[in-house]
C-alpha cells in the first residue's frame, strides 16, 4: 500500500502543478477573456484596464503560489515521503488540512460554494492516498538517518 500511496500523491502533485500553470497561462495571456464566477474578466472589469490588470494579477499570484506548492509537494512525496519519513506524512496531512479549512471558509464567509469542489477533490485524494499508508504512523521513521 505504501507504493500505491506515493504514486497517487505523485499524480496529485503533478495535477496541482499542471493546473496551476494553466491558470497562470490564462492570467498572463491578455487576450484571454477567462471566466470568473460565471462572468468574463472583461465584463467584471467594466472596461477599466486597471481593474482587469488587478484581476489578472490576483489570478497570476494565486497560480504562482499553487504551482510552488505543487513543486514542494512533489519534492516531499518523491523524497522523504517515499523513503518512509514520518514527518513527511504529517506535513502533507497538515497542508491538506489547512487547504481544506481555508477553502471551506468561503461558504460561511462569502456565502458561496464556487471553487469548493475542485479544492475538496484534491483534499479527498490526498487523504485517501495518506490512508493507504496510515501504518506509517505506527512504524515510520521520525527523521531521516544521516
Amino acid at each position: 500500500m505504501k507504493k500505491a500511496s506515493w504514486i497517487v500523491l505523485t499524480v496529485l502533485g503533478i495535477a496541482i502543478t499542471f493546473f496551476s500553470l494553466v491558470s497562470a497561462f490564462h492570467a498572463y495571456r491578455t487576450n484571454d477573456d477567462y471566466g470568473i464566477g460565471g462572468s468574463k474578466v472583461s465584463k467584471i472589469s467594466g472596461g477599466d484596464p486597471g481593474v482587469e490588470t488587478a484581476l489578472r494579477g490576483i489570478r497570476g499570484t494565486s497560480a504562482a503560489y499553487a504551482a510552488a506548492y505543487g513543486v514542494l509537494f512533489l519534492a516531499i512525496v518523491l523524497g522523504p515521503y517515499r523513503r518512509g519519513d514520518l514527518w513527511a506524512w504529517k506535513a502533507l496531512f497538515a497542508a491538506g488540512l489547512v487547504q481544506a479549512v481555508l477553502v471551506l471558509l468561503r461558504i460561511p464567509s462569502l456565502g458561496t460554494q464556487s471553487g469548493v469542489s475542485p479544492a475538496a477533490t484534491s483534499v479527498v485524494i490526498l487523504v485517501v492516498a495518506l490512508l493507504l499508508d496510515v501504518g506509517r504512523l505506527r512504524g515510520g521513521r521520525e527523521s531521516p538517518t544521516p
